[in-house]
């Protein structure tokens, strides 16, 4: 039995050869240091492994109109973090509860933020007896990364609030 190497003689590169497998080995390669390059920038600029920062800018709790029992607070929350975070929930001891309704949580996003308004997002509650503009509420907003976070929110008539 005669073998390949006796039968073609022994393999020699040649230029055809050594082009082709230059161009297969080029592509991973190419695409290994794009990847990289794209990974040194994201690290470079700080959002690799950067956790979620909130923090709740501003808060409002509308007056109830009419003496009614149940009113609504509005919250606008920052993440200047490098990673999304996600509200759970939110309480007040001074109104003896709070809860959000229609959702289970609201994400807060990576360097962006949720606000809360009367036409989407906002905290049900009960009212308390009494409340007048000006008067200040404490809250707690409760999140899945960040942890508790306490907030104060300003008691103001529907018709003053700005988003």
């Amino acid at each position: 039995m005669v073998s390949a190497v006796e039968r073609h003689g022994p393999w020699r590169p040649t230029r055809a050869r050594l082009r082709d497998t230059f161009l297969a080995a080029l592509a991973p390669v190419a695409v290994c240091a794009v990847a990289l390059g794209g990974l040194t920038s994201w690290a470079a600029a700080g959002r690799a492994g950067s956790p979620a920062r909130v923090a709740v800018v501003s808060g409002r709790v509308f007056l109830p109109a009419d003496g009614g029992a149940d009113t609504s607070a509005y919250f606008r929350i920052t993440n200047s973090g490098g990673s999304d975070d996600r509200l759970l929930a939110v309480t007040s001891t001074a109104v003896g509860a709070a809860y959000r309704a229609d959702v289970d949580s609201a994400v807060v996003p990576a360097g962006g933020e949720l606000a809360m308004s009367p036409s989407g997002l906002g905290v049900a509650l009960p009212a308390r007896a009494g409340w007048r503009a000006g008067d200040l509420v404490r809250f707690t907003l409760r999140f899945e990364h960040g942890g508790p976070v306490t907030s104060v929110a300003v008691v103001i008539r529907p018709g003053d609030f700005v988003g």
